[in-house]
């Protein structure tokens, strides 16, 4: 609720935890569900509380979207990522254009890419990943910016980070944001390339 706000019952009273996911979580908020949260000391937080992981179905399912991009900076640090291994060196957070960032900037002697990155949580039918579980305008411009940056000669890949274990493929949630599909639908066709993990 507020948007960025869980309650959460803990030892026979509620706790009111900091929620960093700005999408939907659809099927991910049952009353009963199980929850990991972590604890800061920070004196001038609001909220003392992160959630981290909801068990739904027993499934975990990742739904702090401020660890995406650091997971995805140990797998690219680590060469994890088979289609990125040849890139070097790493950029975080980098301007594209007066209005974009892209979530990182890789690049060695020969080639620059950008990467953006997706966290995914929706899951409706059994072992399908779906992104996005709300609309996302915001997704739709990195979509056509990344199409912007493949037209100056920079690859573009955008990789969605599955944070859950029961799912086999992926797929784009075009009855949730039929916009978000024209427009990956479009990025494909400008040589965009996919990544899931």
């Amino acid at each position: 609720y507020k948007r960025f706000f869980a309650d959460i019952k803990y030892k026979n009273k509620t706790i009111t935890a900091h929620c960093p996911n700005s999408g939907s979580m659809m099927g991910l908020l049952d009353k009963g569900n199980i929850v990991w949260f972590s604890q800061s000391n920070d004196p001038k937080r609001k909220l003392k509380y992160t959630l981290q992981i909801i068990s739904s179905n027993n499934n975990l399912v990742g739904v702090n979207t401020h660890l995406t991009n650091k997971i995805v900076l140990e797998a690219l640090v680590e060469k994890k990522i088979a289609s990125l291994k040849k890139f070097d060196n790493i950029k975080s957070e980098v301007k594209f254009s007066d209005n974009t960032r892209f979530d990182f900037l890789i690049s060695n002697k020969n080639k620059k890419c950008f990467l953006e990155v997706k966290n995914v949580t929706l899951v409706r039918k059994k072992n399908i990943a779906e992104f996005p579980d709300s609309i996302t305008s915001r997704g739709s411009k990195h979509l056509m910016e990344l199409a912007n940056a493949k037209k100056k000669g920079y690859e573009s890949f955008i990789l969605y980070l599955i944070q859950r274990n029961d799912c086999k493929s992926f797929k784009i949630a075009s009855d949730i944001d039929k916009k978000y599909k024209e427009v990956f639908n479009e990025a494909l066709k400008n040589g965009i390339k996919v990544l899931c993990y």
